[in-house]
């Protein structure tokens, strides 16, 4: 019982194992799937999270800024005690501290400008990072694509060999009828040997289409994935080329591609950068305030008596005062001892505030404020520029895909009729092969120009079909498949 339950689990892990493997890929799944796990799109949202961060700086510089500092030492030898300002030969330590903040009330708009620059940058970088989204989608689509026609192409390769080897039993009966000679069952051999290496090189072509998708999606290429096959793609009734006008699908396209509305935003931009640049020569008002106070070891306090010491005169002189002589004599105390003023005791004794506002006046600064602003007013110039051919090399590509969807779908046409015709004489020539009214080189003839007919069918359907998609794209429309 309990083997059999082992066998059922490992059944449904080899299953679940299995469908997982076979999981159909469709194209919208692809696309998703290469966005989502794109290294160049994870930049650019990293690049997003960094212009955010210069957005808040930019911001913050509207604050008051708060700092404090603590400065301790000890002097040796001859020096100023900084509480009394007297010479000292004592080693003094010494102790400062304070508060200072300070905050702009003006700065020519620069910090406005930065902040609107900032969000601007924002939406810049997020325009890019969805170009890229967009690129990545139309890779996508043309690798997808080609895995469908390399799997057509292959399904077609088998299709022919086993085509072949069915006239090759054809040959070998009439060849028994002696209605052939044998010789033309070594063309028939041909063919298969040739068909069998059209399988080979198509299954070849099949593997390196996938890893050119698995490299897009950054799938590891051990894995193995399939594309979701579809029965019979068609190509679309509505589409209709030559009914396109470039105005309309530019105009269409200039409100869908991200690059366009990334263009207007670094003009925008490039303005506030000038403003930036202007503000250098504006005055700057700030306010500032702080707060202090500081400590000594040699400080006395005249509360603290250890010693008072005693009065010791000293002997009666004679001095002239006042035109007659007068006795004279001085008292000095001597040895008297004072205790250190405690810590926090100096630290309010000592304590003191500031508060000033400071306006600055730019008068020269090298040129500095006109040199920016130029080089500011240059970079608007270049940004238009840049813009104007973004919008030139869209029109162009937009009428190249035109071009080339027309050319596409005429080649499509024009192979269909081919293989139409193709396709009837081929026929025609079986019937008059199995009558052996028509020998096996003519035959082979026939079925190798309607293969290669197919080939070409195949090709120009799904070129046509790839040029539809790329007019869907630049129109606004989602990439899929029906």
């Amino acid at each position: 019982m309990f083997l059999k339950k082992i066998c059922v689990v490992l059944a449904l892990s080899f299953f679940i194992t299995l469908s997982y493997g076979q999981k159909k890929w469709s194209l919208t799944e692809c696309v998703q799937y290469a966005q989502q796990n794109s290294l160049t799109i994870k930049q650019g949202e990293n690049q997003i999270q960094q212009i955010k961060l210069v957005e808040q700086e930019s911001r913050y510089q509207r604050y008051p800024s708060v700092n404090s500092n603590l400065r301790g030492g000890i002097n040796f030898g001859r020096t100023i005690d900084p509480t009394t300002n007297d010479f000292t030969s004592e080693s003094v330590i010494t102790n400062s501290l304070g508060i200072s903040a300070g905050i702009n009330l003006y700065n020519g708009g620069r910090i406005r400008n930065q902040i609107k620059q900032s969000q601007i940058d924002v939406e810049v970088a997020k325009a890019d990072n969805e170009q890229i989204k967009n690129d990545i989608a139309l890779s996508v689509a043309a690798a997808y694509l080609q895995i469908l026609l390399d799997e057509e192409q292959l399904v077609n390769a088998n299709n022919r060999l086993a085509q072949t080897q069915a006239q090759l039993k054809q040959t070998d009966r009439l060849i028994q009828a002696g209605i052939l000679p044998q010789a033309d069952r070594l063309e028939i051999m041909a063919n298969i040997a040739r068909d069998e290496q059209n399988i080979v090189m198509q299954e070849n072509a099949v593997e390196i289409s996938y890893l050119n998708l698995k490299n897009i999606m950054q799938i590891n290429p051990d894995e193995k994935i399939r594309v979701e096959k579809i029965d019979k793609i068609n190509i679309p009734v509505s589409a209709n080329p030559e009914g396109l006008v470039l105005t309309q699908v530019y105009n269409k396209a200039i409100n869908n591609q991200p690059f366009i509305e990334a263009d207007q935003a670094r003009l925008n931009s490039a303005n506030l950068e000038t403003e930036i640049a202007k503000s250098q020569g504006r005055p700057v008002i700030s306010l500032f305030g702080d707060i202090n106070s500081f400590f000594s070891n040699q400080v006395p306090d005249f509360n603290k008596i250890e010693n008072p010491g005693q009065i010791v005169e000293t002997d009666v002189e004679q001095i002239l005062l006042d035109g007659a002589r007068r006795d004279f004599q001085r008292f000095q105390l001597q040895g008297l001892e004072l205790g250190k003023r405690g810590y926090f005791s100096q630290l309010n004794d000592n304590f003191g505030q500031s508060l000033g506002l400071n306006v600055s006046i730019p008068i020269y600064n090298q040129s500095r404020t006109r040199l920016s602003t130029e080089r500011a007013q240059l970079n608007i110039l270049n940004t238009q520029i840049a813009a104007q051919q973004n919008k030139q090399q869209l029109k162009t590509d937009i009428q190249r895909s035109i071009a080339t969807a027309r050319a596409n779908k005429k080649q499509f046409e024009a192979s269909e009729k081919t293989v139409s015709a193709l396709d009837a004489a081929y026929i025609n020539t079986e019937k008059r092969y199995k009558l052996g009214a028509v020998n096996t080189f003519e035959y082979s003839t026939a079925k190798n120009t309607l293969d290669q007919a197919n080939i070409d069918l195949i090709i120009a359907k799904y070129n046509y079909l790839y040029s539809l998609k790329v007019l869907d794209f630049y129109q606004g429309k989602r990439l899929e498949l029906k």
